[in-house]
């Protein structure tokens, strides 16, 4: 567990720092990594002071957890969460809420203050986050309910990514973007952060075990069959539909499987993990390349379409293929419990409706405290690096 906290912990600064920083305009690379950068810093520090408490406090409300480990108080060295300290348990959750702010942020680089984006990655870890994983993983209605999520396809990537919608269409879109093409600063960079995110989904999946045993060696599996059937389910789909073959593609194509099998991964077994990996990489190049498009909103870097989008299907799947041979008890539509699906949708919605509102309300509260939330014209024009930090290159 103290490996796999380490492998989560490295997705956010390192992976998801240089995959958004690869794929945004060369202006805006330092200020869009450095979002992710602070993300990890501002979660980690929120977590410990609230957002652990509100998600795994102590509660009979099936709603929100308490205030009894604020600053985690109450939490004793030998305190055990299962088999594990409760203090090693407390941090390896810590960091998934801290890259699922981070993927939040990919829908609005370019174009919001960084003050008023720590103060909203502040707020959104606490009263958006917390409360949605004690629904899923802290005893909450949710569970109680009988929802499915293994690793976080609720609570990470569609509470992200609707978040990450939410955001761009209150800020509006970029104030040059029908004018030019966007290019990405380094497909290399993208690259090298897809493949460390890659290596670190095995500790947020396989972790999700909570112990080295044969459901963490299961998911493992699992993960990596579905990130290699995500990036050739989307190159194929590329090459099909726009006769292109790209290394974006490819990179953004093992995200969207890895999103994909999340909620899936300790209850399905190998093929329906590559049926997952195939259909979320469809997916996610159809809501990249198509959705976006046919909507017009500005979501930059595509927080909603490899995660919000991929991990709506991929929670629904999870209610399709889940084996229990893999997980006992735990059966979907194929292995006759069809209410497992009803199950998985109801749990979709309520994430989609949760995350829209209480994201909306977080970012108003930011705006207000910051005295407003976008850039000027002039700063969005030269870019976030030297308009906004005095950083990069002219």
């Amino acid at each position: 567990m103290l490996l796999a906290t380490a492998l989560v912990m490295i997705m956010t600064p390192a992976g998801l720092a240089l995959f958004y920083g690869g794929l945004t305009q060369r202006k805006s690379v330092l200020n869009t990594s450095g979002m992710s950068y602070a993300a990890y810093c501002i979660a980690t520090l929120a977590w410990f002071a609230f957002g652990y408490s509100f998600a795994f406090g102590e509660s009979d409300t099936g709603l929100f957890g308490s205030f009894e480990h604020i600053f985690f108080r109450n939490i004793a060295p030998s305190d055990a969460s299962g088999t594990i300290p409760t203090s090693l348990f407390a941090t390896f959750q810590g960091a998934f809420a801290a890259i699922a702010v981070a993927i939040v942020s990919g829908s609005i680089i370019e174009r919001v203050r960084f003050s008023t984006w720590l103060v909203f990655a502040t707020l959104w870890v606490c009263f958006c986050y917390a409360p949605l994983a004690n629904w899923v993983w802290g005893n909450g209605f949710l569970a109680a309910y009988g929802e499915l999520d293994f690793a976080g396809g609720t609570v990470v990537h569609i509470n992200a990514g609707v978040a990450g919608l939410t955001l761009c269409l209150m800020l509006g879109a970029r104030r040059d973007l029908k004018k030019e093409a966007y290019r990405p600063s380094s497909v290399k960079l993208a690259l090298l952060g897809s493949a460390l995110l890659w290596f670190g989904w095995f500790g947020f999946n396989a972790g999700s075990a909570l112990a080295a045993d044969t459901s963490a060696s299961y998911a493992f599996l699992v993960t990596n069959l579905a990130g290699a059937s995500g990036a050739l389910a989307w190159l194929v789909t590329e090459w099909i539909t726009r006769n292109r073959r790209t290394l974006f593609g490819a990179a953004s194509g093992v995200v969207a499987g890895l999103v994909g099998i999340t909620p899936a991964a300790g209850f399905v077994d190998a093929s329906g993990a590559i049926i997952i990996g195939l259909s979320s990489g469809v997916t996610g190049y159809f809501a990249v390349m198509v959705l976006k498009r046919w909507l017009g909103y500005d979501d930059a870097l595509d927080a909603f379409g490899i995660h919000g989008a991929v991990g709506i299907v991929g929670s629904l799947l999870t209610g399709v293929f889940a084996n229990p041979a893999i997980s006992a008890g735990n059966a979907g539509l194929l292995y006759g419990n069809p209410g497992q699906l009803w199950i998985q949708l109801v749990a979709v919605l309520v994430t989609i409706g949760f995350a829209a509102i209480s994201t909306a309300i977080c970012f108003q509260i930011a705006s207000l405290v910051t005295r407003g939330g976008r850039i000027s014209a002039e700063q969005e024009y030269q870019g976030m690096d030297i308009a906004y930090h005095g950083e990069g290159e002219q």
